[in-house]
């Protein structure tokens, strides 16, 4: 087994752009084509006191992992805000238990959004996340104390889950049978038992006011899920994931997420 030592660091402008562009692109996952990936790294670069990175190699690497949060509302008239709040009020409509949320996010709204943008290389453990949690809940307690903007009524964490879908491959190779029209909610569907990516996110959403999953709205090409495949049978459909917590929830839930992911 390969011993590796993580390191936690602020946000670095001068090293950590092209490392956290690259981890917004694998959270947005297909969808990361609608945003300004550029903007938002260099928007999240520009709070290098509020959020981390975790690297194995000093800070002068890449990261690995990172996390951070956004006050919508502060940045309400920054382009790449509005496109992330209009693709947040889009994907809400979908879903039924999300629909609430698109008043929230409104820029007339009285909420206070902070959005919470978390993501790590694949085969990064999951209990680097709870020290990141923790350091954000420190730093957004400095930032208020320092009449900072950050002091927010919910947290809303952009996420992903996925779900085993029948590999294409292998029913091509079944007999054909007849298609069956299914009745469809969109992004409804498939809400009930879904796989984390985050393992985190199973946790944090006990201590949700809303949650709930959605499509992505670029859709992959018949087939792309065998690329995915999480085993040999099945093909993997990633979906995008909110958790909204209401502020004065928020330190429970870390708490918990803390004790869920201690290292053993």
């Amino acid at each position: 087994m390969l011993d590796v030592e993580f390191e936690w660091f602020d946000p670095q402008p001068e090293v950590d752009f092209h490392g956290i562009k690259t981890l917004l692109r694998q959270l947005f996952d297909i969808d990361a084509q609608l945003f300004d990936l550029s903007a938002l790294a260099d928007l999240i670069l520009l709070q290098p006191l509020l959020g981390s990175t975790v690297k194995v190699d000093g800070n002068e690497t890449d990261p690995y992992a990172f996390l951070t949060v956004l006050n919508l509302h502060e940045h309400r008239e920054k382009p790449i805000i509005k496109n992330l709040v209009n693709y947040i009020s889009q994907q809400a409509k979908a879903n039924t238990a999300l629909l609430p949320l698109i008043e929230l996010v409104k820029p007339t709204s009285a909420a206070q959004i902070g959005l919470i943008l978390t993501e790590r290389l694949i085969n990064i453990p999951s209990e680097v996340a709870p020290p990141m949690y923790r350091m954000l809940l420190e730093e957004i307690s400095w930032a208020v104390e320092e009449k900072e903007p950050y002091t927010f009524s919910h947290y809303l964490i952009l996420s992903k889950t996925y779900h085993e879908v029948a590999s294409v491959l292998d029913l091509e190779e079944s007999r054909p049978q007849k298609k069956v029209k299914q009745k469809k909610t969109s992004g409804e569907q498939g809400d009930a038992n879904p796989f984390y990516f985050h393992p985190e996110d199973e946790v944090l959403q006990r201590y949700s006011s809303m949650v709930g999953s959605f499509d992505y709205a670029k859709q992959e090409g018949e087939g792309q899920s065998d690329a995915k495949r999480a085993f040999q049978e099945l093909g993997i459909k990633p979906r995008g994931h909110m958790i909204l917590i209401e502020a004065t929830k928020f330190e429970a839930s870390v708490q918990a997420l803390e004790e869920y992911l201690q290292p053993s």
